[in-house]
C-alpha cells in the first residue's frame, strides 16, 4: 500500500511540471508548456554558443557568439534573427567552465522519456512556449543581455537583442 501511495504521489508531481509558469503563479492557457509573468520587463536568454556544428534539431534558438546573432535552426541551416552586424557579448565567466554535455531540463508530458539534445526541451507535441511579454522593450528593458528575446506587445512582433540593437520581426 505504501508503495503504490509513492508511485501515485510521483507520478502526480511529474504530470504537475507538465506547464510552467514562471515569475507568477499558474499558466494561464493549456496550449502553453512554458510561460512568463507579463509585468516583469524582462527576457528570456538565449545559450551562448561558440560551436554549433553538434545542433541538429530543428527550432534551435540560440545566440551565436562567433557573430553575435541570434539565430534558429531549420532543415540544417541557421536562420538570422538580428539583422545588425554590430552584436558584441562578454563571455569571460564562461570561458574556464566544463560543459556537462548531459544536462538538461524538459517541460512536457514526455520530459522524462524525450532524447531531444538541448538545454531547455520542451516535450510536448500540442503546447507552445509563451515569450515574456514586454511593451516597447526598446524602452523598458534598461540592461537587456545579448541573445535577449521578448514578445513586444506594442509592436505586436518578436524582439531579438544582439547586444548592441534589438531587431523586431513581425510574420
Amino acid at each position: 500500500m505504501k508503495n503504490s501511495l509513492l508511485v501515485l504521489i510521483c507520478l502526480t508531481a511529474i504530470t504537475a511540471k507538465s506547464q510552467v509558469a514562471i515569475g507568477k503563479t499558474s499558466v494561464t492557457n493549456s496550449s502553453v508548456s512554458l510561460e512568463f509573468n507579463d509585468s516583469e520587463k524582462k527576457g528570456i536568454i538565449l545559450p551562448y554558443i561558440e560551436d554549433k556544428s553538434g545542433i541538429t534539431e530543428n527550432g534551435s534558438v540560440i545566440f551565436d557568439n562567433t557573430d553575435h546573432k541570434v539565430k534558429y535552426l531549420k532543415d540544417n541551416n541557421w536562420f538570422d534573427l538580428s539583422i545588425d552586424t554590430t552584436g558584441k557579448s562578454d563571455i569571460n565567466i564562461q570561458q574556464s567552465k566544463t560543459e556537462q554535455t548531459t544536462a538538461k531540463t524538459g517541460i512536457g508530458t514526455n520530459s522524462g522519456t524525450d532524447s531531444t539534445n538541448g538545454i531547455l526541451v520542451l516535450t510536448d507535441t500540442n503546447k507552445a512556449m509563451i515569450l515574456p511579454k514586454v511593451a516597447s522593450p526598446h524602452l523598458n528593458i534598461i540592461n537587456p543581455a545579448s541573445g535577449m528575446m521578448v514578445y513586444d506587445t506594442t509592436k505586436k512582433q518578436l524582439a531579438v537583442y544582439n547586444g548592441t540593437v534589438w531587431s523586431f520581426w513581425k510574420p
